[in-house]
């Protein structure tokens, strides 16, 4: 029976402290086990000496490969990329700042082994990470699964194991906003969870500022739930209403009675509620038909400014 491949996709971005140390450690793990490997590094755009690290691995260990993007896309264009371009039967996304642990791909492998064609890790704990960041994850993952159908669970990672025939799946999504987790949990096949605690970056500092997480926080709302288009219907409603209960009072204090009295102040905290509410409804809307249109536009998701690998790995 011939061996199985086992694709690794990894993005990084300007991550000359981390993949040296990440290459040994993942072959470490990896070259015991019988299946053949590749390691694809995805670089998104780095500006520091990240390609030239690449370049050497890829030239001293003909099972590396790497896509040297042309520009930063993203996080998780570049991991769509890997997978467009892995070959393994099985291919494992992780990240390469050594905060998936590369110590738990033979389970991940195992796990695939008996069975499950998506083996999703959850981060239960982040070694160091800020009591903000921790509760606001956890208020987003409430209100994703509140407002969608899809249930994705709290602390998911981009760390799992993607059977062949689900990369195929995947790869038939053609969204611009790329919210993979909630893609993942959606393209159902046979899942199942491993749980991790997530150490410490071995060097540098994460790429993944707020304002980042906050346009992630919003691909994932937008691309799978019509709640907050709905919640401005309901609010214009109500307000609607309240605005003709308003009209009736005012028309019979004019009409029925001698206590009329000019209410500047009623109408222009009215009037800036109203107004205030309109815009956020047109913000909500806006949000949505921006992604309509970039969508509508077809353009590619990413374009190579160069494939690395060995040239005999090219004729082959």
């Amino acid at each position: 029976m011939p061996t199985k491949l086992i694709s690794i996709v990894v993005p990084v971005f300007n991550e000359q402290d981390n993949v040296d140390n990440f290459y040994r450690e993942v072959m470490k793990v990896m070259e015991p086990l019988p299946y053949k490997l590749e390691l694809i590094f995805i670089d998104d755009g780095s500006y520091d000496a990240t390609p030239a690290i690449l370049d050497r691995l890829v030239h001293q260990d003909k099972r590396v490969r790497a896509l040297i993007l042309a520009r930063n896309f993203g996080h998780q264009v570049a991991l769509t990329c890997g997978l467009d371009h892995a070959a393994g039967d099985a291919v494992i996304t992780m990240d390469g700042d050594m905060q998936h642990p590369p110590e738990m791909l033979p389970l991940l492998v195992s796990k695939w082994e008996e069975g499950f064609e998506v083996v999703q890790t959850i981060r239960i704990n982040t070694e160091g990470v800020s009591w903000f960041k921790s509760f606001t994850s956890g208020i987003y993952y409430k209100l994703m699964n509140a407002m969608s159908n899809v249930r994705i669970s709290a602390g998911g990672s981009d760390f799992r194991l993607l059977d062949k025939q689900v990369v195929e799946s995947f790869r038939r999504f053609n969204e611009r906003a790329r919210f993979i987790r909630g893609m993942i949990s959606a393209i159902g096949y046979r899942q199942t969870k491993l749980e991790f605690v997530a150490p410490k970056r071995f060097a540098g500092q994460s790429k993944f500022s707020l304002q980042k997480m906050l346009h992630f926080a919003l691909d994932g709302i937008t691309a799978y739930s019509k709640t907050p288009l709905r919640f401005a219907f309901y609010i214009g409603v109500l307000l609607g209403l309240i605005s003709v209960g308003l009209t009736l009072h005012v028309l019979y204090i004019k009409l029925f009675t001698d206590e009329a009295v000019p209410g500047w102040a009623t109408i222009s905290a009215s009037i800036l509620l109203l107004g205030g509410l309109q815009l956020v409804g047109l913000g909500i809307i806006g949000e949505y038909v921006g992604r309509i249109f970039e969508e509508v536009k077809q353009r590619p998701l990413y374009w190579l400014r160069a494939d690395l690998r060995q040239t005999s790995d090219k004729q082959e």
